[in-house]
């Protein structure tokens, strides 16, 4: 679960990115600099980062401050997961990544699946929106909404992607070593469950 300093940094962040978006009050747009330069701090103090590397990926957006937005593909085969192996960390995670600009959640589930694993498939059913921050991921620099869309193969074969070093479908009791930033054993677990249902409520929290 999220760490307490984390949180408040992400909320510092998230105040200053506001405030510099629509503060017009020179002085006021300084004190939001300066809060921006706070939450720099506490994320560098905490996490061993470069404090210019935190500026440009945790504090170098502008405009309104909203959660990113993590779509993952949920698609099975004779009842068993698929997941690719991530090069970035060596474990296995479903397809997916962050939401496209001009691309509708299940387009993004799409194309992920085409360029992470091989396969086309056809968009079905949001099985689940979560927030990040109430699952067992790693502390994470910014606010995450993840959603989970069943997908069935329509065509195209397994073939590992950029990112991609392996592509494998999993039974439920055989799940590999996971990429927890990206997916939980908890989540894909609450996966299988969801396929079975077949016609189940989309899960939130």
């Amino acid at each position: 679960m999220q760490e307490k300093w984390l949180e408040w940094a992400k909320q510092i962040q998230s105040i200053a990115q506001t405030g510099l978006a629509y503060g017009k009050d020179e002085y006021d747009l300084e004190r939001y600099e300066m809060l921006r330069d706070l939450s720099i701090a506490i994320m560098s103090e905490y996490t061993d980062i470069e404090p210019v590397k935190v500026r440009e990926l945790f504090a170098g957006e502008t405009g309104y401050a909203t959660p990113k937005v993590d779509i993952r593909a949920v698609v099975f085969r004779e009842h068993k997961l698929l997941l690719v192996r991530e090069k970035s960390d060596g474990a296995w995670a479903l397809p997916g990544g962050w939401a496209d600009i001009g691309l509708s959640p299940s387009e993004v589930a799409v194309k992920e699946v085409r360029e992470e694993a091989g396969f086309e498939v056809k968009a079905g059913r949001l099985l689940a929106v979560w927030d990040k921050k109430f699952h067992e991921h790693p502390p994470s620099p910014f606010h995450v909404y993840k959603m989970f869309i069943l997908c069935e193969i329509t065509g195209g074969s397994a073939k590992v992607g950029l990112e991609t070093s392996e592509v494998r479908f999993f039974g439920r009791n055989e799940l590999p070593e996971l990429s927890l930033e990206r997916n939980t054993a908890a989540q894909l677990h609450t996966m299988f469950e969801q396929y079975d249902e077949s016609s189940g409520p989309s899960l939130f929290d």
